[in-house]
Formats: C-alpha cells, sequence, structure tokens
C-alpha cells in the first residue's frame, strides 16, 4: 500500500469513527426539529432559534479555540518524545492546560457581554416576552462552544471514537427533552430550558472525555506544571494562536450572524423558516467539516515526515469525494423540497422550498473548503486561510440586508451560494500556493 493511500485510509477511518456518532446525532436532530417546529410553529420556533443563536454567536465572536495549538504543538511534543527527548510530556502537559486556562476564562467574559446586551438585542429581533427574561440566564449556553481544547486532547490521544460519540450528547438530551415536553405539555420557556441544559451537557461532557482520555497517556505523570515557559517551548505559538483563532472567528462570523441580521431585518417567522433549511442542509456540511477535523492530525503528521506528495494527494482525494456525495445530495434536495421541509415542519414551513435548493447549492459548494484549510493551516500557513475568510465574511456580509430587502428570506440563500463559489475557489488556489511554497523551501533545504 503507497504512503498516499495509507493516509487516506487513516483520514477516513478518523471520519469513520466521528460520522458514528453523527449518524445516531443526525437521526436525532431530524426527530427533536421535526417536534420542536410542530409544536411550536414557525414563529416561535424562530424565537427560539435567534436566542440560541444570540448566545452562540457572541460566544464565538468572544470565546477562544485552542484546538490547533494544541493538536500541531502536542503533535510535535509526542514525537520528540517518541525519539527520546525529554521533557516533552512536560510541554505538553503546560501547553494543554494554558490553553484550557484560556478558553474557560474568555468564555466567562462572552457570557458577561451576552447578558448585558441582550435588552437590546432581543428588542431589536423580535423576542417575546418569554424569551428576554429567560434570555440571561440562556446566556450560559455559551459554555456549549468552550470544547475546542478538549476536542485537540482527544485527536492527540487517537480517540476519535469518543469524539463521534460526542455528537450524540447535545441531540440526545435535546430528544429527550422534547419528548418529555411532547407529553406534559409546554411553551417556548420549556423549549428554551431543555436548549441551554443540552448545551451545557455538550461543553462538559467533552471535557470529561478529554480528561480521561489523556489520563491514559500519563500525562498526568508528568512533574509540576509551570506556565512560564510555554511559550519559550512552543516557538511561535501565541502568533499561531492568534491567527488561528481569528481565522475560526471569521470562517464562523457568517453563518451565525445570519439568522440574527434576518431576525433584525424580517422577524422570528423568516428565521424560523431559514433556520429550518440551515437545519436540514447542514447534513451536507457536517460531513466535511469532519473529514477537515479527522484529516488535520493526518495531514499535520505527514508534513512533519517531509512528505509533501503524500500530503497534497490526501488533501485533493479529500476533497473530490466530498463534492461528489455532496453534490448527489443536494440534487435530491432541489427535486424534493418542499415535500422534506413539510415533513420536517409541518405545512407552515413548506414554502421554503425554494430556500432549501439555494441552501443545498451553497453547501455543496462549501463542502472542499474545511479540508482545503485544515491542510494550509498544517502547512503552516493559516494566515491564508484567515485572508479567505475576512474576504468572504467580511466582504460579503453587508450584501445580506439589500438581498434581504430585495428578495425576502429567499435572498439569504443566494448569499450562501455567493460566499461558497468565493470561498472555495479562494481557498483551493490558498492552498496550490501553499504547497507550491513548501515544495520549494524543502528543495532549497536539500
Amino acid at each position: 500500500m503507497s504512503d498516499a493511500q495509507s493516509s487516506l485510509r487513516r483520514i477516513f477511518a478518523n471520519m469513520l469513527h466521528l460520522m458514528s456518532g453523527k449518524a445516531v446525532a443526525g437521526i436525532l436532530s431530524l426527530a427533536y426539529i421535526a417536534l420542536a417546529a410542530r409544536m411550536l410553529g414557525v414563529a416561535e420556533y424562530g424565537v427560539l432559534n435567534l436566542v440560541h443563536g444570540y448566545a452562540v454567536f457572541v460566544g464565538g465572536v468572544v470565546a477562544f479555540s485552542g484546538f490547533h495549538a494544541v493538536v500541531s504543538y502536542g503533535a510535535d511534543a509526542l514525537k520528540k518524545s517518541e525519539n527520546g527527548q525529554k521533557g516533552q510530556h512536560q510541554r505538553l502537559h503546560n501547553l494543554i492546560r494554558l490553553m484550557a486556562l484560556v478558553e474557560l476564562g474568555m468564555a466567562i467574559l462572552a457570557i458577561a457581554i451576552a447578558v448585558f446586551l441582550v435588552p437590546l438585542a432581543g428588542a431589536k429581533m423580535g423576542w417575546s416576552a418569554p424569551a428576554l427574561q429567560f434570555g440571561p440566564l440562556y446566556c450560559l449556553a455559551i459554555f456549549a462552544t468552550v470544547r475546542a481544547t478538549p476536542q485537540g486532547m482527544l485527536q492527540l490521544a487517537g480517540r476519535f471514537d469518543l469524539i463521534g460519540l460526542h455528537q450524540a450528547v447535545m441531540p440526545l438530551a435535546r430528544f429527550v427533552g422534547v419528548l418529555f415536553i411532547w407529553f406534559t405539555g409546554g411553551g417556548l420557556t420549556a423549549f428554551l430550558w431543555v436548549w441551554l441544559v443540552s448545551s451545557l451537557a455538550e461543553g462538559v461532557s467533552m471535557w470529561i472525555m478529554a480528561y480521561f482520555a489523556m489520563r491514559k497517556m500519563d500525562l498526568d505523570k508528568a512533574g509540576a506544571t509551570t506556565l512560564s515557559n510555554v511559550r519559550e517551548d512552543n516557538p511561535g505559538l501565541i502568533k499561531f494562536m492568534a491567527v488561528t483563532n481569528f481565522d475560526i472567528t471569521l470562517r464562523e462570523l457568517a453563518p451565525r450572524a445570519t439568522p440574527l441580521i434576518i431576525g433584525w431585518i424580517l422577524g422570528p417567522a423568516a428565521t424560523g423558516l431559514y433556520t429550518l433549511v440551515q437545519r436540514a442542509t447542514m447534513i451536507l456540511y457536517q460531513p466535511a467539516q469532519m473529514l477537515g477535523q479527522a484529516g488535520y492530525s493526518v495531514f499535520a503528521k505527514a508534513i512533519a515526515a517531509g512528505d509533501l506528495k503524500d500530503a497534497e494527494h490526501s488533501v485533493r482525494r479529500s476533497v473530490m469525494i466530498t463534492l461528489a456525495i455532496s453534490a448527489a445530495i443536494a440534487a435530491v434536495f432541489a427535486v424534493f423540497g418542499r415535500q422534506i421541509l413539510t415533513i420536517m415542519g409541518g405545512a407552515e414551513f413548506a414554502s421554503g422550498g425554494v430556500l432549501l435548493f439555494l441552501g443545498a447549492a451553497g453547501r455543496a459548494l462549501l463542502s472542499g473548503t474545511p479540508t482545503f484549510s485544515s491542510a494550509i493551516t498544517a502547512l503552516g500557513r493559516p494566515g491564508d486561510s484567515a485572508r479567505a475568510g475576512l474576504i468572504v465574511n467580511l466582504g460579503t456580509l453587508p450584501i445580506l440586508p439589500p438581498l434581504l430587502w430585495w428578495l425576502g428570506v429567499n435572498g439569504a440563500g443566494w448569499h450562501i451560494i455567493m460566499q461558497s463559489a468565493i470561498l472555495a475557489v479562494l481557498l483551493g488556489l490558498a492552498f496550490r500556493t501553499s504547497m507550491i511554497k513548501a515544495k520549494s523551501v524543502r528543495l532549497s533545504d536539500q
């Protein structure tokens, strides 16, 4: 078996572990979304998603991700440890502790900012009285986004099975909660409680899984932890952290801001329709995201070993396979859009057939970008990915309001297509440029 085939096999083996949990999560998600949409109706379902979307948006903008730093610098520490270099377990132990402290600290800051802005944001987006009252408490859901560092820890430990299992935690909690409401009765406030508890379970469970996985790697047997030398032991860490977090924030800015902008301009009912479409089309993008996550450690190891040809081949094959699968699913959505939405949410949502088609087409175009982004970061050029995110997310987001005023909620679908096409082209070119420069540097070093 060639090195390229071996790397591709490892990427898809990792992805299958992730998919095992995601398959269960997908089924549970479709069930609880359908029940919630039918019980609440399009307007209150929109309010529910606006409250949750607001908390996640503030958390995403303010909070911190230690994922790439833990995986990149942690993989280097483990490799040096295997080669007999002493002190590498201590280095990794210190790195993980620093990332955890920073991530948790930034989450607390994000919660404080979100609570302060609830009255203004809720009034502008048309939240109902129960939602405005519950809003400050719901800001604790930001803890659902505080799990990048433990996810990196699980990748270092090779526990993709636990990452896959984690995918089902939040959907299972919501499914059980929605069933309870279905049998006992309850309105919007009951759903907000269920969404909040499930978000907390999603964040806390990842940290618990990571703790037990890392204990088995004997990192807890390292010496006394000191944080003063973390920067010294990991050259370029601060810049790497700043750039990768900037990249993540930019990539997630538009998807998280879009429902809030729709609610601000068109109201909760339009947000409810858009959110249901978004969840339906997410089936296209989630496998692509998982492929990027599963491939990052493989790309990083291949590049660290100097096997650029293997890394390039793995990236291109991964992108081609993901695009083919996404295009097939998008075609199904194009033909059966109205029927899919009616089954999921009821007759109130059937008018979103065109929006579903546009969203599916955009997701298909976007499906190869997580793999490109992971590969660019693994090549040590996260700034290239960040620049592409900056151009697309900040450059095209101001176009969304005019599209909504002109085309209604379908304008959001055209906006997704525009963003996806531009980002796919920019990241594809950035990967090609990064690979050429990496090969040139390698040749000059020989």
